[in-house]
């Protein structure tokens, strides 16, 4: 069933072009309200009881779909036309970019994966200052609370909470499932008179909790501990800091959804092959230590993975994918919103990438306070900035859109987006084409917006479709039409495979590990052959190669010559001295030779040494009949007959 648009001017402070809106996206339009969530919330409430609908106003879906729920029918889906459109210096020039906006909110969404998280409200705090007892006494009607204090501070004796003394050794988990390793632990001993009596010390305690209140006022138990659900960190000297940690706590008890941001294919994991390190970018990434090494490849924890989702955008291989959302919705999304704004009219569109916190509060406070966005600039709000990456865009650039700026937020880690950016821009062969923009206040965000030069965009937009390292290829044909190869950062997931010739032996031991079978061989011929389009430059070849006679370069070729295989180093085979058949390498087998001839025990006669000519069969047949046979036994055994049964019974 087709929704309807309900579309508003909010007061009359937007215009809003009903009929390009439905011509542009397909959507029938109502006829333009100026309040309808007040004044004309009746209307909405006939029309949302009708069917299915679309609001153009996202600040007050709230409103909108508590009323959907009243009446009993499916709650409205929504998209921000006024915000991101509507309140601009530009706004008349912005029916193009509502359209666009419009026709992406249309796009059906899928549900994203997640785990369930159990907290029973067992507690840790850790401090010794009376800030944590504090703490402790304010959540011990809610949560178990033990207050591990360091060892020898006088304990006094507590009601409603435990209290410890020892040394935290480690601490690993997350909500829900922490582990704790506690040294020289003592428990306060229940009963008695006087001074409160402790067990004896003792070392390597395991314990577990659901939650964690770090108030020591030292360093993180973990790296990026923001980013790890159940620890909760506050200097005990900051007393609003304290009681933030302290309502955050006493809200940790109950059964939770865990997100799932990624989904991982082990078999196309390019970490390791025979115990040789060869692809770690995800591992020099991952800000909370949630990957980690499991032989051939990686393992992601989901309960510690806090989505930022760099790990999937350098994956060279696509063993991580980020899945909320998926990447082929990204680029749908991207591609729906170039498609339509062209439709609309509108020409040259630079999109804004942007996350859905730090990014769209300052898109809402330019927009109420400010100048709001160009009429040219479409926002495009994604889960996690840093997954992102060159893939995305490049998919954007090729779709349509001149430019590409993503509005870095204060908690995003930068190492991911700035290669990231560094290998769109080589690949698109445009340095303004991406913008990576650090702005944190509204004002500054429109003025860089507004004085930016629009450059051109392509003029045969193409669909981003496939696997990103397919869309980074198409997008990179797309943008340099005219260029064979392209250079590209150190680093890069692209790239050619060059071999020292002198140096290499055809021993093949690259091709036997080569993750992504870049690197092959010819069963007729000594030869070593590569396919371009294949190597993810993960430098295992180069580690693992005994004569060190591999190096990478990082490249694209953007001609078809890269998904065809060219010989890298071939020699002349090696003829059996003995039937002709050939095998090896000539001039390996002409080395082993004269090294090994007349000077290895094994090879000290003419007769020994010519097997080192022969192919596997001949060697095997000449070694069965040479002297001091290596397989020889003993003279097989006469056959047994009926005389010889016979004759050794007595009655014969």
């Amino acid at each position: 069933m087709t929704k309807t648009l309900m579309i508003c001017d909010c007061l009359g402070s937007q215009p809003i072009d009903a009929k390009a809106l439905s011509h542009a996206t397909g959507l029938p339009c109502s006829r333009k309200f100026t309040s309808l969530c007040a004044a004309q919330l009746g209307d909405a409430a006939d029309a949302i009881g009708a069917g299915e609908v679309m609001i153009a106003c996202q600040q007050e879906a709230p409103r909108f779909t508590a009323l959907a729920e009243e009446l009993g029918a499916p709650a409205p889906s929504f998209v921000d036309i006024r915000d991101r459109a509507g309140w601009s210096d530009e706004a008349t020039s912005a029916a193009a970019k509502m359209a666009a906006l419009v026709a992406e909110a249309a796009l059906p969404r899928a549900m994203s994966k997640s785990v369930d998280v159990v907290s029973e409200g067992t507690c840790l705090i850790l401090g010794a200052s009376g800030v944590a007892f504090e703490a402790a006494q304010q959540l011990a009607d809610i949560l178990a609370i033990t207050v591990l204090m360091p060892s020898g501070a006088e304990i006094e004796t507590a009601f409603g909470y435990d209290t410890v003394t020892g040394a935290l050794r480690n601490a690993s988990g997350t909500l829900g499932q922490f582990d704790i390793r506690i040294d020289a632990l003592q428990q306060v001993i229940p009963g008695g008179r006087g001074a409160v009596q402790l067990t004896p010390p003792r070392d390597d305690a395991l314990s577990q909790c659901d939650i964690i209140l770090d108030l020591r006022g030292a360093g993180p138990l973990f790296s990026a501990d923001d980013k790890r659900d159940g620890y909760l960190r506050a200097d005990p000297r900051s007393q609003p800091a304290v009681a933030k940690a302290v309502l955050a706590a006493s809200q940790m008890v109950g059964t939770f959804e865990k997100p799932l941001y990624v989904r991982t294919e082990p078999s196309l994991c390019a970490h390791s092959r025979a115990e040789q390190p060869a692809c770690s970018r995800c591992l020099n990434l991952c800000p909370t230590g949630a990957i980690t090494s499991a032989g051939d490849h990686v393992t992601i924890d989901p309960m510690i993975c806090a989505g930022c989702g760099a790990c999937a955008a350098v994956c060279p291989s696509g063993a991580i994918a980020y899945d909320a959302p998926t990447t082929d919705e990204t680029f749908r999304r991207i591609s729906t919103l170039a498609s339509t704004f062209r439709k609309a009219g509108g020409t040259a569109p630079r999109l804004l990438v942007h996350d859905e916190d730090h990014g769209a509060d300052m898109i809402r406070m330019t927009a109420r306070f400010g100048r709001g966005l160009p009429a040219d600039v479409i926002p495009l709000e994604v889960s996690a900035l840093a997954a992102f990456g060159h893939a995305e865009m490049l998919a954007a650039l090729a779709a349509g859109f001149a430019s590409v700026t993503v509005l870095i937020s204060p908690k995003t880690e930068r190492e991911a987006p700035d290669s990231e950016a560094a290998l769109a821009i080589a690949l698109a062969g445009r340095e303004t084409a991406v913008t990576l923009l650090d702005a944190t206040d509204p004002d500054l965000l429109a003025d860089a917006l507004y004085s930016e030069t629009t450059p051109q965009p392509v003029t045969t937009p193409a669909l981003p479709m496939g696997t990103r390292r397919q869309v980074a290829r198409l997008a990179a044909k797309t943008l340099q039409p005219e260029v064979e190869t392209v250079a590209l950062p150190d680093g890069a997931p692209y790239g050619a495979v060059l071999v020292d010739t002198d140096a290499c032996t055809l021993c093949l031991s690259c091709v036997s590990l080569c993750p992504s079978g870049a690197l092959g061989d010819n069963p007729d011929l000594p030869q070593l052959r590569f396919q371009e389009d294949a190597c993810l430059q993960c430098g295992l070849c180069s580690n693992i190669c005994p004569e060190n006679a591999i190096s990478l370069t990082p490249q694209m070729d953007l001609t078809d010559a890269a998904f065809t295989q060219t010989v890298l180093h071939e020699e002349e085979p090696f003829a059996c001295i003995e039937c002709g058949n050939l095998f090896g390498v000539k001039s390996t087998v002409e080395k082993i030779t004269e090294k090994l001839a007349g000077k290895h025990a094994m090879f000290q006669n003419s007769q020994a040494a010519r097997m080192i000519q022969m192919c596997d069969s001949c060697r095997i047949n000449a070694q069965y009949h040479s002297e001091n046979n290596p397989f020889a036994g003993g003279e097989r055994p006469k056959p047994r007959t009926t005389d010889d049964y016979l004759s050794k019974r007595r009655d014969h």
